[in-house]
């Protein structure tokens, strides 16, 4: 797969894909990347790339001309070409996983105010947003899309860790522990030491539900609406709800 990235700032990008797992995967093949300096493409002295609205307001618009030349400089119109934007279309692993199958998508980073509409209207296939926020660079938006996107590439990861994370199966992921088997008189919980997978298993689906539960409640009414929980995992539901009443119940007679 590759990434294409427009950027007036490619140091920012090429840090991420130099350094760990990206590195590898670049180094292997499996990945292949482009980054494109949208001021290379303006014709001016001073390599201009923004100019205030039209119709008035605070700050700077990127311009159409340059990051259109530049888009087709990479023939961006027979390409994925996505713009990460606050306006966009929230980012989901759902949504992670659709882009993963494509082979090359093309990223335009925004900055200042944003980009003129007439380049999202000739070339922009796919508005994202990565959350309800406004940043000021472009550049984190866009990697923090294809970092969730090219570890879902074969050969990049394995697919036992990647069954086990948070959103794979509707659910967050369980706590996990590696050594010291205690640290500052915090013991790892027992099942996990016991060697039996069955209880291990049913601890760490225990788990999942209730932080499920406790942190991303609408997660759990989307994993039923999807026929995602299990017969065994609705009990456990049912039992963890109970002891959370009893616990605020107890909770709330002891401070009286």
């Amino acid at each position: 797969m590759k990434f294409t990235v427009l950027t007036l700032f490619p140091d920012i990008v090429k840090a991420f894909f130099e350094n760990s797992i990206m590195a590898k995967a670049v180094e292997k093949e499996i990945i292949a990347y482009d980054l494109v300096n949208i001021r290379d493409f303006s014709l001016d002295k001073h390599h201009t790339c923004d100019d205030g609205t039209y119709g008035g307001g605070a700050g700077q618009l990127m311009l159409a001309e340059p990051l259109g030349r530049a888009l087709d400089s990479v023939n961006a119109r027979k390409k994925c070409v996505i713009y990460v934007t606050p306006s966009g279309k929230p980012f989901t692993q759902k949504l992670a996983q659709q882009l993963s199958h494509k082979d090359e998508l093309v990223f335009i980073c925004g900055r200042y105010e944003g980009i003129d509409q007439r380049i999202i209207d000739s070339y922009v296939d796919m508005e994202i947003s990565i959350g309800d926020y406004v940043m000021s660079s472009g550049e984190i938006a866009a990697t923090v899309v294809i970092d969730t996107v090219y570890r879902l590439i074969d050969g990049v990861i394995s697919h036992e860790s990647l069954e086990e994370e948070s959103y794979c199966d509707g659910l967050l992921e369980y706590p996990q522990y590696t050594r010291p088997p205690v640290y500052k008189e915090m013991e790892v919980p027992p099942v996990l030491l016991s060697g039996n997978h069955e209880e291990i298993r049913k601890w760490r689906l225990k788990k999942k539900l209730m932080k499920t539960i406790l942190n991303r409640p609408d997660l759990i009414c989307e994993a039923r609406k999807n026929c995602q929980l299990t017969e065994e995992a609705e009990k456990m539901i049912g039992e963890i709800t109970e002891q959370s009443c009893l616990k605020n119940k107890i909770q709330r007679k002891m401070k009286k």
